[in-house]
């Protein structure tokens, strides 16, 4: 049982070279690499997700908005402004930082179910707001003509038409993404988070800014989710509206609570079992949503933890 504490100890503390390892090999076991890509990205959304929600205890229900946001605007920098796509990714990353602080500094002040509510209104009217300039954004039918063909990095041209190369170019900014993740979890601000987790009150009376601990997690939070969303506009050419709906907002919940909030590699199990779900179930049925949603509720009911956490809970129990 030693040996297994010690695995499981280990991987803790190399917690990022062991996902990226698990990731770098994941293409090859998936049925085609356009799923794969989705999950890389998708569970990068999670992550900014589970860092407000499963770190914070904070729960959103305007996380759309970031992801919407930043696939927006590194979109419209490269159909109407021709810039390249390392400069799109930022814009599309700092704007979406823009916007959770400008929501965070309004969310922040409501508590619980209203943080929640406040933060579905908000993110709705990001979403108007979007839908509104179809001049620059295209409206319903989205914005259209993201194209990056070759991606010139350090001297190598990268075909990014290319399935696998994609993977591994989207990859190597999740990685940057988890490695920052990680270093925030790590630091003593990461202390902090978790204890205004568990005791908001008690962390105010041991001096802790309670509100503004909240915002600068809420800004790194949509910061990681507009990253997200730049990374979704490159790889699929174009910006549908629906990254922006409140629905979109909700797998992030769902994908969260699958995996496992709280736990640094939850959020890309959850985002491949909900994904791998909905990519299977759509060839029986069009009703999928059915299908996952009576999975999630067994999930909630049964494993609270979700699969991840509920196999690091074993795991722990076995090696004690």
């Amino acid at each position: 049982m030693s040996s297994v504490h010690e695995a499981v100890e280990f991987v803790s503390r190399h917690r990022v070279a062991a996902v990226v390892a698990f990731l770098i090999v994941f293409p090859w076991v998936m049925p085609y690499e356009a799923l794969a890509i989705n999950i890389l990205i998708f569970g990068l959304f999670a992550v900014g997700f589970n860092l407000l929600f499963g770190y914070t205890g904070m729960l959103s229900f305007g996380h759309a908005a970031f992801l919407g946001s930043g696939s927006y605007l590194a979109g419209m920098a490269i159909v109407h402004g021709g810039w390249p796509w390392y400069a799109a990714i930022a814009a599309g990353t700092f704007g979406a930082m823009l916007i959770g602080l400008l929501m965070g500094l309004l969310a922040i002040r409501a508590r619980g179910i209203y943080f929640s509510m406040v933060t579905l209104a908000l993110a709705q009217c990001v979403y108007y707001i979007f839908y509104q300039a179809d001049r620059w954004t295209g409206g319903e039918n989205g914005l259209r003509g993201v194209k990056v063909g070759v991606i010139d990095a350090f001297g190598f041209k990268l075909d990014f038409v290319n399935p696998m190369t994609k993977y591994y170019i989207v990859l190597a900014f999740v990685a940057l993404a988890l490695w920052f993740v990680s270093r925030v979890l790590g630091s003593p601000f990461g202390a902090v988070i978790e204890t205004v987790r568990e005791n908001d009150r008690r962390s105010a009376a041991c001096g802790y800014n309670v509100p503004a601990t909240r915002l600068v997690v809420f800004v790194l939070s949509a910061a990681i989710c507009g990253l997200a969303g730049t990374l979704r506009a490159l790889h699929l050419s174009v910006v549908p509206i629906d990254s922006l709906h409140y629905l979109t907002s909700g797998h992030a919940v769902m994908m969260c609570l699958l995996g496992g909030m709280g736990t640094f590699f939850g959020p890309f199990v959850g985002a491949a079992v909900f994904l791998y779900l909905e990519d299977v179930v759509t060839t029986w049925t069009k009703h999928w949503m059915l299908v996952v949603g009576a999975v999630f509720i067994v999930f909630v009911l049964f494993f609270p933890r979700g699969i991840w956490g509920s196999i690091l809970h074993w795991v722990r129990r076995r090696a004690t």
